[in-house]
């Protein structure tokens, strides 16, 4: 059921940036967790075959972001771009060949993430123009204070299919639980920028929980994990998020989950749901 929030006193405000090259450092190879050196391509630019509710797993690629990747070269430009964005803000590209078409923000790494239909990404080229109207700083849910919302839209809390458990607990979906114990990189970031990867090089113990199976655009559940001044293990916290770009061969990496909603006490709970996810939740497109 919709959850009370204070959407009606929020600002809406846009914020810009451009499609981004992908780029590579010398001399181009990325260690893998046996010692290999490899060359994958995954990061920035217009990814055409991987979209949100596509497979976070088994790409011949590396850190793979689905859809189109933009970012903004003035510094406090960028920093605006990540810190006001928020996951179902609508994006509209006002340059080249694609001029109006519409999107969604579906994801946040080193860059901003839209999701645009397949017919758009062949009109886009690299530094063509994406405004985003960011809304959803400052949204809280009124009825649940205890509760944080970190890079949630209105849209988005309005789209996911919340269910009320008492004055101080709701339930939400979710397609995997992540245990906090396989929680890697970006432990030591802010969780109001940029994503935190999991860490998938254990093949067995992914498929033993079966989150070799998660999809990009996913729900999914930390336990025990306070992301509210960043990114610490606490007894009975617990962290919605969302799965915004696919695996990684990098030791300690995998794929990366963006911080949604979060709880220093047990005032959230979950039901697995194999459909969470915001293909579903903001009618992207049918999955199977």
């Amino acid at each position: 059921m919709p959850l009370a929030t204070n959407e009606s006193q929020l600002v809406e405000i846009a914020v810009t940036g451009n499609i981004s090259p992908p780029t590579l450092r010398y001399p181009g190879y990325t260690l893998d967790d046996k010692g290999v050196g490899r060359v994958l391509p995954g990061m920035a630019g217009v990814v055409y075959n991987a979209r949100v509710g596509d497979a976070a797993f088994g790409w011949a690629g590396d850190h793979v972001e689905p859809g189109v990747s933009i970012a903004n070269p003035d510094n406090a430009a960028e920093f605006a771009l990540h810190y006001l964005t928020c996951m179902g803000n609508k994006a509209v590209v006002t340059s080249g060949m694609g001029k109006g078409a519409e999107g969604i923000v579906t994801g946040e790494h080193a860059r901003l993430l839209v999701d645009f239909s397949p017919d758009v990404h062949d009109l886009l080229c690299v530094g063509d123009s994406i405004q985003i109207i960011a809304c959803g700083r400052g949204l809280e849910l009124t009825d649940y204070p205890q509760i944080t919302l970190k890079k949630s839209s209105p849209q988005l809390i309005n789209g996911i299919p919340f269910e009320v458990i008492s004055d101080t607990k709701i339930r939400v979906p979710v397609t995997t639980v992540l245990p906090p114990r396989i929680m890697g990189s970006g432990a030591e970031l802010n969780s109001e920028y940029v994503d935190q990867d999991l860490m998938s090089g254990d093949r067995a113990l992914m498929a033993e929980l079966g989150i070799d199976q998660m999809k990009l655009g996913d729900l999914v559940v930390i336990p025990d994990a306070d992301h509210r001044f960043g990114r610490t293990y606490r007894k009975g916290a617990v962290t919605i998020a969302l799965c915004i770009h696919g695996d990684s061969v990098m030791i300690g990496h995998g794929p990366g989950i963006l911080t949604l909603m979060t709880c220093p006490e047990s005032c959230i709970e979950w039901i697995i749901d194999p459909k969470a996810n915001i293909a579903n939740y903001f009618n992207i497109r049918e999955m199977a």
